[in-house]
């Protein structure tokens, strides 16, 4: 008998043929819910596990784990995009690079938000900006309970909204998907790195990174009772990419997501690289990068928080304290 499996998935070309069963998952099927917005399921999977499968934001996958959750990722990353681009600044403020953000104010939806935590990642790596020397101000509860926000965080408040005070300059800066609100500022927006695509090409090349966002997450009781779950994803989820890809390079998907990862892959050869090994230099970096920015107590080897089930079956990262990490 065919097990059927919950699942939450964003709307990715590269999913698209698990979504349709033109691809079916070996000894199983999966049943698709649909979700409002996706940051609420992430929420809903670090916290209570509601689902069998589920996309999920790295951060909060890392975070989750620290905190206890029964939940193991498989290296399937789900989107790809390069970080030393989105934070804006008003033309008229005194900011004009990346270090001039230290002393200043910086709003963000939220401080664990994974775009965030690769953006400061390399604004540190690459620029020496010192997170710890910037306000970063919130507009969105975090993901996990209980989770202690660093000093140089604050939440503002719930009436007001960071476009509002980017558009009066009260911020120095702030992440790009809060700038199509603040289209009334009295000053044009310009990006802090004006020549972000060269520098993150010679990035690339000179370290491998990669950044990644969405990964596919799996109840550990499910994983328990599945123990060949694991390999059917990785298969079913390499040969819809495989077959994405395909219709990527023919022109028969070339809406501008598409596009852009048949411009990524001028310089990157596999756009949507799966796989621990494949991914190995990037997810390092964003452990290192979470842990240096005080999201999680400690850099846990790769492998026991992203498991390639092409090697072994996936072990359970969680901690077996629930709540461990948060302190």
């Amino acid at each position: 008998m065919t097990q059927k499996l919950s699942i939450v998935l964003g709307r990715h070309g590269q999913a698209e043929d698990l979504r349709t069963n033109t691809v079916p998952l070996r000894d199983y099927e999966l049943e698709f819910v649909d979700v409002r917005r996706m940051p609420d399921a992430y929420r809903d999977m670090a916290r209570s596990q509601p689902y069998d499968i589920c996309e999920m934001a790295p951060t909060t996958y890392l975070m989750a784990v620290a905190a206890g959750a029964p939940i193991t990722a498989l290296p399937i990353p789900m989107t790809r995009r390069f970080r030393h681009a989105g934070v804006v600044r008003r033309l008229d403020s005194t900011i004009r690079q990346p270090a001039d953000i230290e002393g200043g104010r910086v709003g963000v939806r939220s401080y664990a938000v994974t775009a965030a935590v690769w953006t400061r990642g390399i604004y540190a790596e690459e620029f020496g900006v010192d997170p710890d020397k910037v306000a970063w101000l919130t507009a969105e509860e975090e993901n996990i309970q209980g989770f202690r926000l660093p000093p140089n965080v604050c939440r503002i408040d719930p009436g007001d909204s960071l476009a509002r005070m980017l558009r009066d300059g009260e911020l120095d800066a702030a992440f790009a998907g809060l700038a199509g609100a603040a289209a009334g500022a009295a000053g044009e927006l310009a990006d802090l790195v004006v020549d972000a695509e060269r520098q993150e090409r010679a990035w690339f090349a000179r370290t491998g990174i990669y950044p990644l966002h969405g990964v596919i997450v799996v109840r550990n009781d499910v994983l328990d009772r599945h123990p060949g779950l694991a390999r059917s994803l990785f298969d079913a989820f390499s040969q819809a990419k495989g077959n994405y890809l395909a219709r990527v390079r023919s022109g028969a998907a070339s809406n501008p997501e598409d596009l852009r990862y048949l411009r990524l892959s001028e310089f990157v050869g596999d756009p949507l690289p799966y796989g621990l090994e494949e991914n190995a230099q990037t997810l390092a970096a964003l452990v290192r990068y979470a842990r240096l920015q005080r999201l999680i107590p400690e850099e846990p080897p790769i492998e026991s928080v992203f498991p390639d089930p092409r090697r072994a079956r996936p072990r359970k990262p969680a901690s077996e304290k629930p709540g461990e990490g948060l302190r």
